[in-house]
């Protein structure tokens, strides 16, 4: 274009301006674009992120899955004495008390199965050395383990026998009834003996027991002589220390090189560790800690026999909380009240009427206290189990037993 002269005449402005608004308002200016790149970038990683975090989550629930198949699948069941025990429901004590529970454990000395046969020659028998009536309150407010002597003289109902046929009713000495009959028999004989019913029971072997003590690093006791024992394969110095499972399983079934060799002090030993078991678990967060717990219930579901009642993880789990939710304080331990049995020293028979206040205070599910018995005379608890009555409580009063709770611990 050309101005009258013939000169090339200017461009006008207001075209191009125009032009560049209207492109502007078509496409984004340069600072908005790089603003959309990072945000895009953003929303794709968030995307991902949300992507890796269902995978992990989707793994971590398929093994926490297959932990607990494995646990769960660990566990025996005990359908023989199930079956046995319900032939016999009609002479069976009822429950008084609904939301307690009667818990009999039973350590079994079997010699057969792997690591179980270098304490003895198999002889297709086995015994219970270590027999506990373990009762949790209603309210979950307190546990009581009461011991029951192997030489208690005590009456024996007919049972069928483990290898066949039946065995007569007799006065026997109380680990007879599981040589003879089983689990079902002994559960039997403690019900006649305490008027208490057993709700479920538990038999745990010599290799799950060192499992147990190993898997939770070990268990600290004090000695006031070392110890050498070849039937309970175990050496031991003086003083404090922690034992491993091996050697915790020699100290609670040493009799013959600690103290004076009798029963009543191996079970006031086994009562003693495990009272610092329970305190061990406690103190150490294993209950609360996964990495922890597991190889605790690998061991303790991979050696135990249970009944119908708690044969699954989230039973015995709930076993756990229970006594998780007790102040170690209020898990208490005793033995039956018992003393020589009149026409054999090497026997026990139980000392009345103190051992039926006993049974009839855990029946009821009422309270009981137990303290350290005292050699001199007047220190509230006699030798042999049998509360003083020398300051003549009432009849509401709490019964008062020797023995130990679990806050103790082994070296208290």
């Amino acid at each position: 274009m050309t101005d009258r002269a013939g000169t090339p005449a200017e461009p006008d402005p207001e075209p191009e301006r125009e032009r560049e608004q209207e492109q502007e308002r078509e496409s984004p200016d340069a600072g908005e674009g790089a603003a959309e790149a990072p945000a895009a970038r953003r929303r794709h990683w968030l995307r991902w992120g949300c992507l890796g975090v269902s995978v992990v989550l989707l793994g971590a629930a398929g093994t926490g899955w297959w932990f607990y198949r494995k646990l769960d699948d660990n566990i025996t069941t005990d359908t023989t004495a199930a079956d046995e025990l319900r032939r016999y429901e009609k002479e069976r004590p009822s429950s008084v008390v609904a939301a307690a529970r009667n818990i009999l454990l039973i350590g079994s000395d079997t010699r057969s199965g792997e690591g179980n046969r270098k304490y003895g020659r198999d002889k297709g028998t086995q015994r219970s050395d270590t027999v506990i009536l373990l009762h949790l309150a209603a309210d979950e407010s307190s546990a009581t383990a009461v011991s029951i002597p192997r030489d208690l003289m005590v009456t024996i109902p007919s049972c069928a026998r483990t290898e066949g046929g039946r065995t007569r009713e007799r006065l026997a000495q109380f680990n007879w009834a599981f040589e003879w009959g089983g689990t079902a028999c002994t559960i039997r004989t403690v019900e006649k003996l305490t008027g208490i019913r057993v709700d479920h029971h538990m038999v745990i072997d010599f290799r799950g027991f060192k499992k147990m003590v190993d898997a939770v690093d070990g268990v600290e006791v004090c000695l006031k002589e070392p110890v050498n024992d070849s039937d309970a394969k175990l050496k031991l110095p003086a003083g404090r220390q922690t034992l491993n499972g091996e050697q915790a399983l020699g100290f609670v079934r040493a009799r013959k090189s600690l103290g004076n060799g009798s029963d009543t002090e191996r079970m006031d030993r086994q009562q003693m560790f495990l009272g610092a078991l329970v305190n061990k678990v406690q103190s150490d967060g294993v209950l609360l800690n996964p990495t922890k717990l597991y190889p605790v219930l690998d061991a303790a579901t991979r050696s135990i026999t249970t009944d119908p009642g708690l044969d699954s993880l989230r039973d015995l789990y709930d076993l756990a909380r229970t006594m998780r939710a007790i102040p170690t304080e209020k898990v208490q331990f005793l033995t039956v009240p018992r003393r020589p049995y009149t026409y054999n020293a090497n026997r026990d028979e139980l000392v009345q009427p103190a051992a039926s206040e006993l049974f009839r205070q855990l029946r009821e599910d009422r309270p009981v206290l137990v303290t350290k018995p005292e050699p001199e005379e007047g220190s509230g608890a006699s030798s042999d189990g049998k509360p003083d009555d020398a300051e003549s409580p009432g009849p509401t009063a709490t019964p008062t037993f020797p023995g130990r709770n679990a806050a103790e611990g082994a070296c208290s």
